[in-house]
């Protein structure tokens, strides 16, 4: 139901245009007028707010098939800077268009708010993780609402995503592993890869 809830919204962009950005290039600044909507459908794009001391905060890592800055759509003016992390491609659709497909359109709608009611879930979890003080702590926490760790080639995204440093990460899950190795570990069965 959900990917069939996620093709909709993709579906908003089908006449959209597709635009390439390289690393480093600024899709859009703070305080810019918000005139488009954007799909990663390669790639990485950040939105980053800057710190006093010139620091960014990254507010979204927006990757393949996510829609970028969605709470553009009512707003005036960007809140923060979009930047390609990467090499990226997006699909581009005028804001006016994508706010009329919903308004005309029941479903798109339902599905719309579907996505955002799951990313209101989604940042209270992530807010909640980063509030654990040990690597340990929002580790479980993590594992507790996705069942079990991603594949290893995604523990770097893991490790962004829970706000620990990437061998942080690696350390934590290789002492479970020699613990859920032990034959004397009763919580063997509780952490699976």
């Amino acid at each position: 139901m959900i990917d069939i809830m996620f093709e909709q919204l993709t579906d908003l962009f089908s006449t959209g245009q597709s635009r390439q950005l390289t690393a480093g290039e600024y899709l859009f600044h703070r305080d810019d007028q918000v005139r488009w909507m954007f799909l990663v459908t390669q790639g990485e794009i950040r939105l980053l707010r800057y710190q006093e001391n010139g620091n960014p905060v990254i507010l979204q890592r927006a990757h393949e098939n996510e829609i970028l800055a969605e709470a553009s759509l009512f707003s005036d003016c960007y809140h923060c800077d979009a930047v390609a992390a990467v090499q990226s491609r997006i699909m581009v659709i005028a804001r006016s268009d994508f706010r009329a497909q919903l308004e005309n359109n029941p479903a798109l709608h339902n599905a719309w708010t579907a996505r955002l009611a799951r990313q209101v879930q989604q940042a209270r979890l992530r807010s909640e993780i980063l509030s654990l003080k040990t690597v340990s702590q929002r580790l479980d926490a993590w594992v507790t609402w996705n069942r079990n760790l991603p594949p290893k080639g995604n523990w770097l995204r893991l490790a962004q995503e829970i706000g620990v440093s990437p061998e942080a990460l690696y350390r934590e899950i290789g002492q479970r592993r020699r613990r859920t190795h032990s034959p004397t570990n009763a919580r063997a069965e509780e952490f699976k890869y």
